[in-house]
């Protein structure tokens, strides 16, 4: 299995990349020494491709990547970074310009820092996300290239670097194009730039890329670890001091080891109690640390088993986007927010919609007891016969696993979002769905799927549910189709027999508008909308859980209802600003009671 997972990332890396050199993913950055480059960069803006110099493809010897300084009377120099106007990083570049807020194409970032290169060190730049394309240059030194907007990459930067002063300049170009992953038409914001954090991290010479545990049913600990330089035979340990593990193993002629072993005693994972054990990994003289639970998650008929017991699923929708401040979530404190809104309506499960999150979500929900539904952006019509398209969406697929393996709050992989039927879609999510169980048997696959709807019968038939382990289903009856009082009316069938989860309903509410419950975008209309869902759901006996949409009003530029909507989506619990909506606390009495 992780022999697969190296051969498809060094592939990735090598279509998309083609002559640059190709980024790759680190195992747990944050737990390894590393220096912040976070705080203001230099930006240009650059609508037509004017950096590249005179190919608009590729950098030139007068492109922004060499980082000239203009000096009156001397050679004509058309740009010059100390003189151009800060942006802050993390941050997407349009909450913090005006002038940028719709602004999609390429920026250019550039930053000067201090290092000293160590003996038998190697140095990475590592990029959290940056939205959509990027290319890295260090010292004027192309030193990767990436494509997508929510997943993290690395760049060695060990030959580019020199002792002392130092510069990077990053390419971002956000512009959505057909063949992308999104593609054009989304209902969220396009937010563009270096939304995420950047370091520079260091490991040793030979150093682990790679590790994971996971508990089987049978109550055997299992997992890898993958050494990068490591010729076979290199030993590799793991260390759980609590639960009085020391194991080790030594790597084959790929770098992996491989570790199977039964715990004397062992406290399993659970949103009622998410224990977390320090596990240590040790390879040569690479030593690296991770807070790790343990637990199983697997499907029965119907039902979902965690820990071997059937759980129910009471969830929400959580896009990732700042409360308060707006723009895209990137910090710790943002993730404390929205996890807390989820805690306060009493949910044990959110789904991280329609992207993979910032890592703060998943670390915050391994440690405040909440199971996670993570996706890729897969979204809408993407361009599914393009094979370009295909090794993105796997690209993304595999940067999301490799960084959110070792959480047990994560136990479902979605692979799309309402995406309509037919063959060239379901052969592409198929493929998607092959890796995914390749590279992680231990966790259940999903997609958020379009109902079916003869009259009043909603049928569960989409042909990609034969190779799903959760049927996710998204409906809204009550807002984009019928009234609220007619929801109870409606059947639904379940062919497939699997679990089911509604993984989105809902309607729109502007906080603070009132009236009958017969006028839309009322907090009073939209509260009626969950009782009435409530009522129909008693009668899906399949049912395994509900993610209703969303926990807070995110802005999406298809929401220009003057005076409600205002650019925002407003089926919040909470508005952008905060304030609660009725429906808030509906949701959380709803869940009190499943709680029973």
């Amino acid at each position: 299995m992780r022999k697969a997972a190296v051969f498809l990332a060094l592939l990735f890396s090598t279509l998309l990349a083609a002559a640059e050199p190709h980024s790759t993913s680190l195992a747990d950055v944050d737990h390894r020494p590393s220096v912040s480059l976070d705080g203001p960069w230099h930006s240009i803006v650059d609508p037509y491709k004017g950096g590249w110099g005179s190919n608009t493809d590729e950098p030139g010897p007068r492109g922004y990547a060499a980082n000239l300084h203009y000096t009156p009377g001397e050679a004509l120099l058309e740009y010059d970074f100390a003189k151009s106007p800060v942006l802050q990083v993390p941050g997407d570049w349009n909450t913090q310009r005006e002038d940028l807020f719709y602004y999609e194409g390429l920026l250019w970032y550039q930053r000067d820092f201090t290092y000293h290169p160590k003996p038998h060190t190697r140095a990475f730049l590592h990029i959290g996300a940056a939205n959509y394309s990027s290319h890295v240059f260090v010292n004027d030194v192309l030193v990767c290239g990436h494509e997508g907007g929510f997943t993290p990459f690395d760049c060695e930067i060990s030959s580019a670097v020199k002792d002392g002063a130092n510069f990077v300049v990053i390419a971002v170009d956000d512009r959505r194009e057909k063949e992308r992953v999104p593609t054009l038409k989304t209902d969220w914001y396009n937010y563009g730039g270096l939304t995420r954090s950047v370091s520079i991290v260091e490991v040793p010479e030979t150093f682990i890329d790679d590790a994971w545990l996971h508990l089987t049913p049978a109550g055997e600990i299992e997992g890898s670890v993958h050494v990068t330089g490591a010729a076979a035979g290199a030993k590799v340990a793991v260390h759980i001091p609590e639960l009085s593990v020391d194991q080790s193993a030594v790597t084959d002629e790929a770098g992996l080891a491989k570790f199977a072993f039964h715990p004397s005693s062992l406290e399993a994972w659970s949103p009622e109690h998410p224990r977390l054990y320090k596990v240590e990994y040790t390879a040569g003289s690479d030593r690296l640390q991770d807070d790790v639970g343990f637990r199983t998650i697997e499907v029965k008929g119907d039902e979902i088993l965690l820990n071997g017991k059937p759980v129910f699923l009471r969830g929400i929708n959580i896009h990732a986007e700042a409360p308060v401040r707006g723009g895209r979530a990137w910090s710790e404190e943002d993730a404390k927010t929205l996890l807390s809104w989820a805690k306060e309506l009493n949910c044990n499960f959110v789904r991280l919609a329609h992207y993979p999150h910032d890592e703060h979500m998943t670390r915050l929900a391994d440690k405040m007891g909440l199971l996670v539904w993570s996706e890729i952006p897969v979204y809408w019509s993407i361009d599914w016969t393009n094979p370009h398209t295909l090794d993105v969406a796997k690209q993304q697929l595999h940067e999301m696993i490799q960084r959110d393996h070792d959480k047990a709050s994560v136990i479902l992989w979605s692979m799309s979002n309402e995406t309509p039927v037919s063959a060239d879609r379901t052969a592409f999510i198929r493929k998607l769905i092959a890796q995914a169980r390749e590279e992680d048997s231990s966790r259940l696959i999903t997609s958020a799927l379009l109902t079916s709807f003869h009259g009043k019968t909603a049928v569960l038939d989409d042909p990609l549910g034969a190779d799903l382990d959760v049927l996710g289903y998204n409906e809204y009856i009550g807002w984009y189709m019928d009234k609220p009082d007619a929801t109870p009316e409606y059947k639904w069938e379940d062919p497939m027999h699997k679990p089911v989860v509604i993984s989105e309903f809902g309607g729109g509410a502007k906080a603070g508008l009132h009236g009958p419950v017969t006028q839309r975008f009322t907090e009073e209309y939209q509260a009626e909308i969950y009782k009435k869902q409530f009522e129909m759901f008693k009668d899906m006996p399949f049912l395994q859980g509900i993610i209703p949409w969303v926990v807070m009003d995110f802005r999406s530029p298809t929401r220009q209802l003057p005076d409600i909507q205002d650019g925002y989506n407003r089926k919040g619990l909470v508005s952008n600003k905060g304030v609660k909506k009725q429906a808030f606390s509906v949701l959380q009495d709803y869940y009190a009671k499943k709680k029973q």
